[in-house]
């Protein structure tokens, strides 16, 4: 089997190559990513040597490269993890977000007719159906939970599902599509609320929270993500939705403080700042379908998987220091320190 994997020296992306590689080593899997400030090439350095990984640097709406690449390698699957995917970028430059995560998508699916895929797999967000309020625990996101993005982010990948589904009724393209809660573990970019907390806290550096820190989230531990993209890819319905969640719902607050508790850190690192526009308030996704039909279920409660991840990050320094020495300050200035006076 021949996989492409779009966005794969991303965080979840570099997983599931790690994940394939190691539970199909008879595949042959290509991975295409532009490497903009997210994608990192030396996280998959340990498999660049493998005989059956190839890396491709390229950008998914680059329409002449994308058909080049299917024409040559003749694709089983693909999987489109490339995506834009920070909420508080999308707010500051929506275009780029548009761009790559709906034109990018037809990119790739155009392609995907043209040389006969057997399967494109999207991967989405539970971020599509807006949000949950706080005081109903008993609400979950079913698949059938109708969209209500909130920002220019949730509103492309909202619109890329969207497109998805209309090029299986349309064209007859064999899609799934897997919509996520918030994945965390190895290679996280910092700047995201786990690793963020984990990289400053360890220097020592004040840890900031937006608001009062109450927004909840549903926490899934990317392994388990693999796992369960791994079965979509062999045994879901072709046209259909599964969400992926974790039964791990902690409060921003909450997440925070188990981490400076790990790492042996005060409170006092906490910074409360300006919330963000538009700020989602639950997260809690309904993973019943992907049991009921393929038998997944999450394996790391998040106990087990934040001592995973802080320990991956306290051995692994330099692949994050390398990160937050360079421009990632100044746009961690412009998004944190800038908030911090205006509650």
């Amino acid at each position: 089997m021949k996989v492409l994997i779009t966005g794969g020296a991303g965080f979840i992306g570099s997983n599931f190559i790690f994940y394939m590689l190691d539970k199909h080593p008879d595949y042959e899997i290509v991975c295409l990513d532009a490497l903009t400030y997210s994608g990192n090439l030396t996280t998959l350095f340990n498999v660049m040597k493998n005989p059956n990984f190839r890396f491709v640097k390229g950008d998914i709406t680059d329409r002449e490269l994308v058909d080049r690449l299917f024409r040559e390698k003749k694709f089983d699957f693909v999987v489109n993890f490339a995506a834009e995917s920070h909420v508080d970028r999308s707010i500051e430059d929506p275009g780029i977000f548009l761009k790559t995560n709906i034109i990018g998508t037809q990119v790739l699916m155009d392609a995907s007719i043209k040389y006969g895929v057997k399967r494109f797999h999207q991967i989405s967000t539970d971020e599509v159906y807006g949000d949950l309020p706080l005081d109903r625990k008993d609400l979950f996101f079913t698949e059938e939970t109708p969209i209500h993005a909130s920002s220019p982010y949730s509103a492309s990948k909202a619109s890329a599902d969207l497109l998805v589904m209309a090029y299986y009724r349309t064209y007859k393209l064999p899609i799934t599509i897997s919509r996520c809660s918030n994945n965390y573990g190895p290679y996280h970019f910092p700047e995201k609320l786990i690793p963020l907390v984990i990289t400053r806290a360890l220097n020592d550096e004040t840890v900031p929270v937006y608001g009062t820190g109450q927004n909840i989230r549903d926490w899934l531990y990317v392994t388990d993500h693999c796992t369960a993209v791994d079965l979509i890819l062999h045994k879901g319905k072709e046209g259909e939705v599964y969400n992926i969640g974790g039964h791990n719902e902690k409060s921003n607050l909450e997440v925070v403080k188990t981490i400076l508790k790990e790492l042996g850190k005060p409170e006092s690192l906490i910074t409360f700042v300006k919330d963000r526009a538009g700020h989602d308030l639950r997260y809690a996704i309904d993973p019943s379908k992907i049991t009921r039909e393929l038998g997944w279920e999450p394996k790391i409660g998040f106990d087990e998987g934040i001592k995973k991840t802080i320990k991956w990050y306290l051995e692994n320094r330099s692949w994050w220091e390398n990160i937050i020495s360079g421009d990632y300050k100044d746009y961690y200035r412009k998004m944190y320190e800038s908030r911090e006076n205006s509650l």
